[in-house]
């Protein structure tokens, strides 16, 4: 028996229950894993309350993300082995002591980097990853807008961009959350509650607009996203924490000047083995020769799952909070 947060019914953070669970070893292809820590992401959210439905229905543990040490392995695995220090964006179920997990989604966290970090950075770096390299190629021609700039994706993302020399505009909802992302790479950080993003967007760039707007936020930055865009330019989704988008209008993307729209995932870009081998290396590399620094900023015990929703729904965080089992 291992203990473990688990939601037997969707709604609010108060649903998140802390409770014994039955754990067997792994079959082939698997690997059971204790966790050292666990990565909190506005995702979990999304189960919890259902608006994202848990693939096999409830009752369900959460959390996409986490880093720890390999206890066994199931039959066909080679790649790690008992001992090894791991880390994963994988299928739900992170919120536990230890897990049974599919290994090939498991890589090795290079010496150098510790558990916390590494559980905090997997699904929010790997996503900075896909969107600034992948995505959009983004490089010293580039100039982005980036909201939610103080988030745990915005921080990752701003120090990153700068380093590949575009022109870096987030967004943010207090002084202090400017002030920690001017910090992390953006040259312009603009307080949303007390600034029009939008008018403050054409005069940092000379009424030229940005090439990419990554939009994590959805409802409240919408359809203003679309007004910091260059013609032709490339709005990304990437996100809902203000609400999902009702009644999407296709056409507004031509009058605005025939704008392109995305709406991507982490999944998508890491679903194979080799996809994922080649994106966490990447985030890794930079981490390692400290281009991107991960700072973990909140801690929780995973029993206090409650409090940590509350919190980060609450944006009361800023940057990485990991869950300690």
């Amino acid at each position: 028996m291992v203990q473990a947060i688990r939601v037997h019914e969707t709604g609010s953070a108060e649903v998140l229950t802390w409770e014994h669970v039955e754990l067997g070893e792994p079959g082939p292809g698997e690997a059971r894993i204790r966790h050292t820590a666990i990565g909190l992401n506005f995702i979990d959210t999304y189960f919890r309350s259902g608006l994202y439905p848990a693939p096999d229905g409830v009752p369900f543990i959460p959390g996409n993300e986490g880093a720890g040490i390999v206890q066994t392995v199931g039959e066909g695995v080679s790649h790690i082995k008992p001992g090894d220090r791991v880390a994963y964006v994988g299928p739900l179920g992170a919120y536990a002591q230890e897990r049974i997990i599919p290994a090939d989604r498991l890589v090795v966290i290079p010496d150098g980097i510790d558990d916390k970090a590494a559980a905090g950075m997997m699904l929010k770096g790997m996503t900075a990853q896909y969107l600034l390299r992948q995505t959009f190629n983004v490089g010293p021609e580039t100039t982005l807008l980036f909201h939610a700039a103080a988030g745990g994706v915005g921080l990752i993302a701003g120090q990153w961009a700068a380093h590949l020399g575009a022109t870096v505009i987030g967004t943010a909802g207090s002084q202090e959350k400017v002030d920690l992302a001017k910090a992390n790479g953006y040259q312009d950080v603009i307080n949303y509650r007390t600034e029009n993003f939008v008018e403050r967007v054409k005069e940092i760039t000379g009424g030229k607009g940005c090439d990419v707007v990554y939009d994590s936020v959805g409802k409240d930055t919408y359809p203003g996203s679309l007004d910091c865009l260059k013609p032709r330019g490339l709005w990304v989704s990437f996100g809902q924490s203000s609400g999902p988008i009702q009644d999407f209008n296709l056409a507004l993307l031509a009058q605005k000047g025939s704008l392109f729209a995305t709406r991507p995932t982490l999944f998508s870009y890491i679903a194979t083995r080799e996809q994922l081998e080649t994106t966490s290396g990447d985030l890794f590399d930079v981490v390692a020769k400290g281009i991107v620094k991960i700072a973990v900023n909140q801690e929780y015990r995973l029993a206090d799952a409650v409090q940590a929703h509350t919190d980060l729904e609450g944006r009361k965080t800023t940057g990485t909070t990991v869950l300690i089992p």
